[in-house]
């Protein structure tokens, strides 16, 4: 899933270095999972799915359920010479397809795998 950051407007403000030192762009994971992926707090993870894929740091915590990954939106794409995205950019893993009823943006739910980098 994701959320809305506390360091940007959406993508608005994404280049500024000290908001982005401020708050980190990072993979939410509960401990459970995490445990049972191998991953610690600030291991580098690959997140990805059938449409994309992204390589980011992990932020192990509590105050997300079990099975539920979530990256703050609005991060810049930044590929490296894979295409696989470095900077958390949540669009890279989403469906371009509109919502059927309001025709908006569909990623309330995307379903990705994890594993440590």
């Amino acid at each position: 899933t994701g959320f809305h950051d506390k360091a940007r407007t959406h993508s608005t403000y994404g280049n500024v270095d000290v908001l982005k030192a401020a708050c980190r762009q990072e993979m939410w994971i509960n401990p459970l999972d995490a445990k049972a992926r191998g991953i610690a707090n600030g291991d580098r993870v690959r997140i990805f799915n059938s449409r994309g894929e992204v390589h980011i740091e992990a932020k192990v915590t509590p105050r997300i359920l079990p099975g539920v990954v979530a990256l703050g939106e609005g991060a810049w794409y930044n590929p490296d010479a894979n295409r696989v995205d470095q900077a958390g950019c949540i669009n890279v893993l989403t469906t371009q397809r509109p919502s059927p009823l309001a025709k908006g943006n569909p990623s309330h739910s995307n379903l990705v795998q994890v594993e440590k980098a």
